[in-house]
């Protein structure tokens, strides 16, 4: 898997669960359906959006983005379906292209070297992000919804 094909698959990822939240939405204030679907839309989405944020750092050290490109990156998965966009609009700029890099240069940092960990071992590092994802997520979870609950 590229950095183009993870970051495309966690983009339309993101899309995708902005749709279950909004139809779980759609469901609990407009149809008076209860809270079911924004509960499994809203947790799907949850999840998502972290795993969208871990993917887009990654690619963004291996791609050498600049901090405005990386926050715009993050940015783009509060607003519903700007992922898809931010995603071609990198895409057509070239800031996509190429293999995942796997040994340092004369550029390489601390960030680098977590990346060449990273890319050696996939499956261990996707373990990995997966298990923080999901207790940042159950951490969330305690914490509460980010808003208020209405009936």
């Amino acid at each position: 898997m590229t950095p183009r094909s993870l970051f495309r698959t966690a983009a339309v990822a993101e899309l995708v669960t902005w749709t279950l939240l909004i139809a779980g939405m759609v469901l609990k204030y407009g149809l008076d359906a209860g809270d079911w679907g924004v509960r499994i839309g809203g947790s799907v989405h949850g999840f998502v959006f972290l795993a969208y944020l871990v993917v887009t750092t990654v690619v963004a050290v291996n791609q050498r983005w600049s901090a405005g490109a990386l926050v715009l990156g993050w940015a783009s998965a509060v607003v519903p379906y700007a992922t898809v966009p931010f995603e071609v609009a990198v895409a057509r700029r070239g800031m996509l292209e190429g293999p995942w890099r796997r040994s340092p240069d004369g550029r390489s940092g601390v960030w680098d070297r977590l990346l060449f960990f990273v890319v050696r071992r996939p499956a261990v590092a996707a373990g990995i992000g997966v298990v923080a994802v999901a207790l940042v997520f159950s951490a969330l979870l305690v914490v509460g919804p980010p808003v208020p609950s209405r009936g």
